[in-house]
């Protein structure tokens, strides 16, 4: 145990203070750059030092990521014995919750996990076995569905309400949308399919809805230590104070300035609220910041500082100097364009990598006129977004044949595999798939269907692939099976998709990704859990090798930090995005998005605004733009204020002077003896 860690020595008085709390809920206020993880991580080990078995500890994340790298900072604290601390993100920690305990509350142990694209292939399914397809009037689509559904089981708003704030247009179509979701519920449970959201939905269920088996489950841990806690949605705030209610030992850790995720169900309430869910909290509040300049610190202080609901923090630092933030004025996008990627030239020049160095704004296209400039000077830019690597086709075209093998209920696999081969379309893959439902999906009954003509050779082949990797006699590990199927699936590819070679180096590489998983559910399991963003990601990590210009969304920023960083487009409409200003509490969103954006910086920090825009991106007439509400006058007076390029000195008027008049031409005929 760490019997040498000197508590005192190592950790700020804040720090020291959460770190060392004994029992009891203990809220940890951590401003941005206050060294949270830290205070965190040794909270961890203090425990493991006071004795408590690191089984009894739970500590909660957000990504896979931050769940590896808090565990392997403790390991490196208190020692080999802390491996055993259970560690994870919500979802890795229901999926395994489940697995051990869904059976005694009727959930088969077997159960496969549906990815977002699938969940909205199933609703789909549901959309149209109701006729809703074929409406005279509009009809939500599948993937309007599945947002209506998700936001209602993580938010635990009404469907009626959801309808009527974000889809007014849908709002009398509240009980046939209804009737699709439970056509979506049953199509789950005849297949024995869970999706994302049903994994909190059935953890919460299992505390909940019965006495015994929720005693038993919260009983598993003494403590439970929550990261980035202004990120948790209704449904996870029920889950903790389930898993606490006996013990109250919880230590929750966030920023509600940095509460910027209500799209996907987060609630800033859970923290703002949680000294009165649970009675007698201690709060801690972390302000010591490690990352940015006072002057960085003063402008982002004071644009919190108008958050009409916040836990009172003002950040300060002990770092020395630094320039004050930079307030950019530009004639229009390119002018903001072209200062950007100047200043970001001379930061380089000056020794500044590219890597450490980032550019933001609100939306992904508000990046366009940039990523040309930077194409056209040679810059390597890294944009964060874009498809990821389990949304592209080939990738999920392979993974519906795991999930066949693994779960022949999946009827959304099973659709997408015989409408790959040629000749096959709706109508013979939904014959197809009513003779497996009749036959207790077992793929032999395949071979009682006769495909047309054109299919027959492809059909054939299909049929024998599963009869050949479903003999029980043959213990194959996932790579193999991927290997085999491919014999099949790369002749279909190569018909299918252009640029066949990325696509089979991606599958390659997933032969590789897959030979790590002890089993093919452990496989699908990690994928559907945490979708990596590239094979890389799951491969090797992220490679810093190279170095480029990161450009990403605001969003996208949360959790990074750059020497450099550049916020553009802070124009109202823009940043606050006029999408998000239709009531005070997205408003105080976009504000704390702001906020996050400008809090990334370490040395250097730019908002930039062009005065002037095109209304949009193919229109012909300019607008005038007003500076973001959110650099009011207090903000600017902590900012260097600036034009991008400013104004060339007038030209003198033509002055008459007293004295011999001077013939400039005639001195320069004389040089040369013109006439």
């Amino acid at each position: 145990m760490p019997d040498t860690i000197d508590f005192a020595a190592e950790l700020n008085p804040q720090q020291h203070a959460a770190a060392t709390f004994g029992n009891g809920p203990l809220l940890v206020v951590a401003g941005a750059g206050t060294g949270k993880t830290r205070a965190l991580v040794y909270r961890v080990a203090h425990l493991l030092g006071r004795g408590v078995p690191p089984h009894r500890i739970l500590l909660l994340t957000f990504t896979r990521r931050a769940a590896q790298e808090m565990l392997g900072r403790v390991a490196r604290l208190a020692g080999g014995s802390s491996a055993r601390v259970h560690g994870g993100t919500f979802h890795a920690t229901a999926h395994r919750l489940l697995r051990a305990y869904g059976p005694a509350a009727g959930l088969a142990k077997d159960f496969t996990i549906l990815d977002q694209g699938d969940a909205e292939d199933l609703m789909g399914m549901s959309r149209a076995a109701l006729g809703f397809g074929q409406r005279k009037s509009r009809f939500p689509k599948k993937e309007t569905l599945h947002h209506v559904y998700s936001r209602h089981v993580n938010t635990e708003i009404s469907v009626e309400d959801i309808l009527r704030d974000d889809l007014p247009q849908f709002s009398d179509l509240a009980i046939d949308i209804k009737k699709v979701f439970a056509g979506y519920t049953t199509r789950k449970e005849e297949r024995n399919l869970v999706d994302y959201d049903d994994l909190l939905l059935f953890w919460v269920a299992m505390l909940e809805g019965s006495p015994e088996l929720g005693a038993r489950i919260a009983s598993l841990y003494d403590h439970v230590l929550v990261d980035e806690y202004q990120d948790t949605n209704a449904l996870q705030a029920r889950i903790l104070r389930a898993m606490a209610a006996t013990h109250r030992n919880i230590t929750v850790v966030g920023d509600d300035a940095q509460s910027i995720y209500a799209f996907r169900g987060a609630n800033v309430r859970n923290m703002l609220d949680f000294p009165k869910q649970f009675e007698g909290t201690t709060v801690v509040a972390l302000e010591h910041n490690y990352r940015s300049t006072q002057p960085i610190l003063d402008v982002t202080n004071t644009v919190i500082s108008r958050a009409r609901q916040r836990f009172t923090k003002n950040l300060f630092t002990q770092r020395t100097g630094g320039e004050a933030p930079a307030l950019v004025a530009a004639k229009d996008e390119h002018e903001q364009t072209s200062w950007v990627v100047d200043r970001i030239l001379e930061l380089h020049e000056q020794g500044t990598p590219l890597r450490e160095m980032a550019v933001l704004f609100r939306a992904g296209y508000m990046s366009a006129d940039l990523e040309i400039e930077l194409t056209n000077r040679k810059i390597p830019f890294e944009k964060w977004g874009g498809l990821k690597f389990l949304e592209a086709a080939h990738v999920k075209d392979v993974l519906a044949f795991l999930r066949i093998l693994e779960n022949p209920r999946d009827e959304v696999s099973w659709f997408r595999v015989l409408l790959l081969l040629p000749g096959i379309g709706d109508a013979t893959a939904r014959t197809a798939i009513d003779l497996l439902q009749a036959r207790r999906w077992d793929p032999e009954a395949l071979a009682e269907l006769t495909p047309p003509p054109r299919a027959r050779e492809a059909y054939t082949q299909l049929v024998q692939l599963f009869a050949a990797l479903r003999d029980g006699n043959v213990d194959r590990a996932v790579p193999t099976e991927i290997a085999a199927l491919r014999r099949m699936y790369d002749a279909i590819l190569r018909e299918r998709y252009d640029r066949v070679e990325p696509r089979l180096a991606d599958l390659d590489q997933l032969e590789i990704i897959a030979g790590k998983f002890p089993s093919r559910a452990a496989f699908l399991s990690e994928l559907a859990l945490e979708p990596p963003s590239a094979t890389q990601d799951l491969a090797t990590g992220s490679s810093t090798d190279d170095d480029a210009l990161i450009l990403s969304t605001a969003h996208s920023a949360k959790g990074r930090e750059w020497d450099a960083v550049f916020v553009i487009w802070a124009v109202d409409g823009w940043f606050p995005s006029s999408r998000a200003l239709r009531s005070d509490e997205e408003t105080e969103e976009e504000r704390r998005l702001m906020y996050v954006a400008m809090t990334r910086a370490r040395h250097h920090l730019a908002v930039l605004y062009p005065l002037n825009s095109y209304g949009s991106r193919w229109g012909s007439e300019y607008t005038i733009d007003q500076l973001s509400r959110f650099i009011d006058v207090g903000v600017r007076e902590r900012m260097r204020r600036m034009a991008a390029y400013p104004a060339p000195a007038p030209i003198l008027a033509p002055e008459a002077l007293p004295g011999t008049p001077l013939d400039l031409r005639a001195l320069l005929r004389g040089r040369f003896g013109a006439p």
